[in-house]
């Protein structure tokens, strides 16, 4: 005897809707992640960025949850495209039960492994590198009255684009070895290697790493931010 016939377009329209939403949270994460590295920029990092830490972290609480409603969803409607069942399941009922069972394996460590909480801690680390950096420079300006072109040279060695030897504007990194380059440099590099059928092997000397993805790399605001802070200073200086 043939299943019930079940129409899953209002499910679609539901999935649709969540990735909608999904969508808000990154664009929250996205926007907390610049506001903290405003507030470092402006050396003021301590309390108001550990509350952009937090705020990221309720936001990956909130993705967490919608992941697994979303999940459950799609698992309940493969089981019953699968089971071809005669009677209409109560699709509540089993997605609500999917979704406890998905909950119930919830740690505080999951949220830590959350993509863009993990570029979040990663930019504030670089961005308390390069700041500091620029602040100790400029210290020692002030008291042992250093050459400023040494000091300005110092702080532009990681400037530097590893291809094109220039100063990048658009720097992305590589969040396997750590290094940035120039967007559209390693971009072509990689699309051209593609081509080729062959691996591209991380453009900074001394780098082991031999197979550089388009999908591993993010926009490296932190190093962005840094390059145009020493460019304002130095036509402020001229």
């Amino acid at each position: 005897m043939p299943g019930a016939v079940i129409s899953f377009n209002s499910v679609d329209s539901s999935l649709s809707s969540l990735k909608n939403c999904q969508s808000y949270i990154n664009t929250g994460m996205d926007i907390a992640t610049n506001v903290a590295l405003d507030l470092v920029e402006s050396f003021n990092d301590v309390e108001d960025v550990n509350s952009m830490e937090k705020i990221m972290l309720e936001y990956a609480a909130m993705d967490r949850e919608l992941n697994h409603y979303m999940e459950a969803i799609e698992e309940t409607v493969n089981q019953i495209k699968q089971e071809k069942p005669e009677n209409i399941p109560d699709l509540k009922y089993l997605v609500k039960e999917k979704f406890t069972a998905l909950e119930s394996k919830n740690s505080d460590s999951d949220l830590e492994k959350n993509e863009k909480y993990i570029y979040f801690k990663d930019q504030l680390k670089e961005m308390r590198k390069q700041f500091r950096l620029k602040s100790d420079n400029n210290d020692n300006d002030a008291i042992e009255q250093i050459d400023e072109d040494i000091a300005v040279t110092q702080s532009q060695v990681n400037f530097i684009c590893p291809i094109t030897q220039v100063e990048m504007k658009k720097p992305v990194r590589n969040k396997v070895c750590g290094h940035s380059y120039e967007q559209d440099a390693i971009l072509k590099i990689i699309q051209t290697r593609k081509q080729q059928k062959k691996k591209v092997r991380c453009p900074k000397i001394g780098c082991s790493h031999d197979d550089v993805k388009e999908s591993d790399l993010v926009q490296d605001e932190a190093l962005k931010r840094a390059i145009d802070s020493q460019n304002k200073q130095s036509w402020s200086t001229l």
